[in-house]
């Protein structure tokens, strides 16, 4: 079969570690006799220094026209002016808006080899495996009025925190469809006691759970959910969470894993498929990225884990193109290495043969 794919590494890491996941792209080709047509954009920082613009009209046109899009990571000191008109961020977020979007998918999942790679008590990571939802479009990212000013008495700035039904309802129905198909619980993290979005995002998802008789919902409000995911992990299942609350909570979760570096996500304009977890062959265009930001401290020095942009991969495989044995051959691949000992820097706190972004692209890629 023959797919488009967008590659947009952006900046910093972005480069080293969509490297590597080419590498495993195309070792999938060849093992299941698929072509890839990749085109490659530029995004973020680079982009400024080139076209003046975060995302220039030509990356927006290939992202578009792709069967999906590969993304790395953008933004570095360069481009750091609080006071900049521009920012390189500017390009991720428009793309999102532009392409419609709105939920972003991150696995959270312990491989048994990093236990002891990550901070927390390994007898709490047995069994973790969720997936947070969070709303991409929306709430104090996107909202308007959204300014800085100077008065008399000094400066202020306002971020606005608005949701409407709709953006609430479509995103609480993402994770349903989602728990569906796995254990049947789903928690929906909110500020209820506190904010009025939160107390019109419980009452939405309150009722979209009567469309979802078999799956368990609960309603906790952020900062519970922020300590609960340390104390027991293994308790979530499905967590869907508005745009501030889930890019901070998933963060906060990357510890369970070992390292940024692990976590892929996919930001989606739904799912491609129903409650049965069946899902059809038809385009469903979204772009595929690791977590982790640009780190350009060590940029080109060949030591960023990869990892979490080759599971972006797989995600990739699996939700737009719909080749679900080809993503768990890579996902197979990952855990076969990680087993054998195979380590970045990032996650060898239990010793094991470090190696660098090539060689662990290499290894991965050969597994495949």
């Amino acid at each position: 079969m023959e797919f488009s794919l967008a590659i947009l590494p952006g900046d910093g890491i972005g480069p080293d570690v969509t490297t590597e996941a080419v590498r495993v792209l195309e070792a999938v080709g060849r093992r299941f006799g698929h072509d890839f047509d990749l085109k490659q954009g530029s995004i973020g920082g680079n982009a400024i220094d080139k076209t003046g613009t975060a995302l220039p009209e030509e990356t927006l046109e290939i992202s578009q026209a792709a069967d999906a899009v590969l993304f790395g990571a953008v933004g570095g000191p360069k481009w750091d002016d609080l006071n900049a008109k521009v920012r390189p961020e500017d390009g991720i977020l428009g793309l999102r808006r532009t392409m419609g979007l709105f939920a972003n998918l991150r696995p959270v999942k312990v491989e048994p080899a990093l236990a002891n790679s990550s901070p927390i008590k390994k007898d709490r990571l047995e069994g973790v495996d969720m997936i947070v939802v969070r709303e991409l479009t929306g709430g104090l990212y996107f909202a308007k009025p959204k300014k800085r000013w100077r008065t008399s008495r000094g400066q202020r700035a306002v971020d606005t925190l608005r949701y409407t039904e709709q953006e609430i309802d479509r995103i609480v129905r993402v994770g349903f469809e989602l728990a569906m198909g796995r254990r049947k619980r789903l928690t929906s993290v909110d500020k209820a006691n506190v904010l009025e979005t939160g107390r019109l995002w419980r009452e939405i998802a309150t009722r979209v759970a009567k469309d979802y008789p078999d799956v368990e919902i609960e309603h906790v409000l952020v900062d519970n959910a922020a300590m609960q995911l340390i104390i027991r992990p293994a308790h979530f299942d499905v967590i869907v969470a508005e745009n501030t609350f889930g890019d901070i909570l998933t963060d906060e979760a990357s510890v369970l894993s070992g390292s940024l570096g692990m976590l892929p996500s996919a930001s989606l304009a739904g799912l491609p498929g129903g409650a049965s977890g069946k899902r059809s062959r038809r385009k469903v265009n979204g772009l595929y990225e690791p977590i982790h930001g640009s780190a350009p401290d060590i940029a080109g020095q060949g030591i960023a884990n990869p990892i979490g942009t080759i599971l972006s991969l797989a995600m990739l495989l699996r939700y737009s193109l719909s080749l679900d044995d080809e993503a768990a051959a890579v996902e197979q691949a990952v855990q076969g290495v990680l087993a054998e000992g195979y380590r970045t820097r990032d996650i060898a706190g239990d010793g094991g043969d470090v190696i660098g972004t090539q060689q662990m692209g290499s290894v991965i890629a050969g597994r495949v």
